[in-house]
C-alpha cells in the first residue's frame, strides 16, 4: 500500500502525520508542487517483459506526460535483491541531492521510497505497483529502495543523458527512516 508520512525536519523523532489513500496522498503532494497519479497498462505485462512491451503498455499515459512537460526520453530500470551491486546502487541514492530537472518515476512492478525535503517538512513517500511521482527539479530529495530491492520503474527525462545528481552534503537523510524490504513494509 502506497503511503505518505510527513514529519518536521528540524524534530524527525515526533511521530509523523500519515495517508494512505491515494487521493489524499496526491492532495498533500500536490500541495507542495509533487505530481502523484495512478496509472493503469493499456495491456497485460508479463515478468520479464521487454523495455518496449513495458512502455507499449502505458504508452498513453507517457505520451500525455511527454506533451504536457516537455520530457524528451523513456526508459525502463528494473532492479532485483539478487543483483550483484544492490548495495552501492542503494547508497548512490541515499544522499540528500536535488536535479537540474523532475525527477520521474512510474512503478511498474515492486516499490522504492522517495524522501523530499521541502521547506521545514520532509514528505517521505513508499510509492508501489501503478503509482507514478514527480519530483519537480531543484527539490531537495534522497531514495531508497531498500536492502533487497526489487522494482521495475519508467522514468521519463527532459535531459536525454539521463540522471544527474547535485549532493547537498547535508546529512538530514540519515536521520529519517529507511525503506524496508517489500515483504516487510510497514
Amino acid at each position: 500500500m502506497s503511503r505518505l508520512r510527513i514529519f518536521d525536519a528540524e524534530q524527525p523523532q515526533n511521530s509523523p502525520s500519515i495517508h494512505l489513500a491515494h487521493k489524499d496522498i496526491a492532495h498533500e503532494l500536490g500541495k507542495v508542487g509533487v505530481r502523484f497519479e495512478q496509472w493503469e497498462a493499456n495491456q497485460p505485462v508479463a515478468p520479464g517483459a521487454s523495455q518496449e512491451q513495458v512502455i507499449a503498455a502505458y504508452r498513453h499515459d507517457i505520451d500525455r506526460l511527454m506533451s504536457e512537460e516537455g520530457y524528451q526520453a523513456v526508459d525502463v530500470i528494473s532492479l532485483t535483491p539478487d543483483h550483484p551491486d544492490r548495495a552501492a546502487l542503494r547508497q548512490k541514492f541515499l544522499s540528500e541531492h536535488t536535479h537540474s530537472e523532475d525527477e520521474v518515476r512510474f512503478f511498474v512492478a515492486g516499490a522504492g521510497q522517495f524522501t523530499l525535503h521541502i521547506g521545514e517538512k520532509i514528505y517521505d513517500v513508499l510509492c508501489e505497483q501503478g503509482d507514478l511521482i514527480g519530483v519537480p527539479d531543484g527539490t531537495r530529495h534522497w531514495f531508497d529502495m531498500s536492502e533487497a530491492p526489487y522494482f521495475v520503474a519508467i522514468r521519463l527525462f527532459t535531459n536525454k543523458e539521463g540522471w544527474v545528481a547535485n549532493f547537498t552534503g547535508s546529512d538530514i537523510a540519515q536521520h529519517f527512516p529507511r525503506m524496508t524490504p517489500l515483504a516487510t513494509a510497514a
